[in-house]
């Protein structure tokens, strides 16, 4: 877990226009994203590698990945999070049904 990425979560579970109908109240919300912190290690990033993906918000995303020694990246936005310059070998953009996949 990084700042950026913190941001976009708490920015993400306080936008009510995309929670109308939802089970969670917002307290469950911010209850859930506490547990779910607990559990990720916070990685500081020492150096911007700037892989210069599609969309310039996701740059931080690798950045992390790479500054956690991830082995892994897991989203539904491939596409772009593949499309970089820079490659970096060591971790592997899967969705999570890959990751399912691959971890049976």
């Amino acid at each position: 877990m990084g700042a950026a990425l913190l941001a976009e979560y708490e920015d993400l579970l306080g936008r009510e226009s995309i929670w109308r109908g939802a089970r969670l109240t917002t307290t469950e919300r911010e209850t859930f994203l506490d547990i779910f912190l607990s559990i990720c290690q916070w990685t500081r990033i020492y150096y911007a590698w700037r892989p210069n993906l599609r969309d310039e918000a996701d740059n931080h995303l690798m950045e992390l990945a790479v500054a956690g020694q991830a082995d892994y990246l897991v989203t539904r936005n491939v596409r772009d999070l593949r499309g970089g310059e820079l490659k970096f070998p060591r971790v592997s953009v899967v969705t999570p049904t890959q990751l399912v996949k691959e971890q049976q």
